[in-house]
């Protein structure tokens, strides 16, 4: 099930809180949640309450943030799953950012990854295909921008490891139609 409109972003909201706080006394992550509500359009400002509170009630079934009592309080924290939720968020806010002058220099991502996980392979050539990188060969894709950050932000967002490889190369062989794709000639 794909989360649309402001539902995504009330998820991402009420997590993002959570991921700076570590944890958060229930009562307390409402009305953050709540204020930070006002800076996203369209949310109806008489149901915030609303929105905040069935969030978190989905959350919870989902499995993307757990409830702990100390002291006779309750604290809402994120979960594992909850924590690669929010890397996910944050990975759609990324961006690779071009400089005015091509440094001549080609980032190159290539990968192994096993077809019992094709899921996982599938959605990295998605978001690499999402980030303008392309494709060279079926597991090979290249950017002329320098993008590290963001290849370690999607490996530790799909859990992969040493199957996905960066690579800062000088040349590539016959690169005239990359350059022209990419408008560096």
């Amino acid at each position: 099930m794909k989360i649309k409109g402001k539902a995504r972003n009330v998820q991402a909201v009420i997590l993002a809180c959570l991921g700076v706080a570590g944890i958060l006394a229930l009562g307390a992550v409402a009305p953050n949640a709540v204020q930070l509500l006002r800076y996203l359009p369209g949310v109806n400002k008489s149901k915030k309450n609303y929105y905040v509170k069935s969030t978190i009630s989905r959350l919870k079934d989902k499995g993307l943030i757990e409830f702990v009592s100390k002291n006779g309080k309750t604290f809402a924290r994120l979960t594992d799953d909850g924590k690669q939720r929010l890397k996910r968020y944050q990975l759609g806010e990324m961006v690779i950012k071009q400089p005015k002058h091509w440094d001549g220099r080609w980032r190159v991502v290539i990968f192994d990854i096993k077809e019992m996980s094709r899921h996982k392979r599938d959605q990295l050539r998605l978001q690499l295909r999402q980030f303008n990188f392309h494709r060279l060969q079926h597991s090979v894709w290249v950017s002329p921008y320098e993008c590290e950050e963001l290849i370690f932000m999607i490996k530790t967002s799909f859990g992969l490891g040493r199957e996905v490889v960066y690579i800062t190369a000088d040349k590539i062989e016959n690169d005239k139609w990359l350059k022209k794709l990419f408008g560096l000639d």
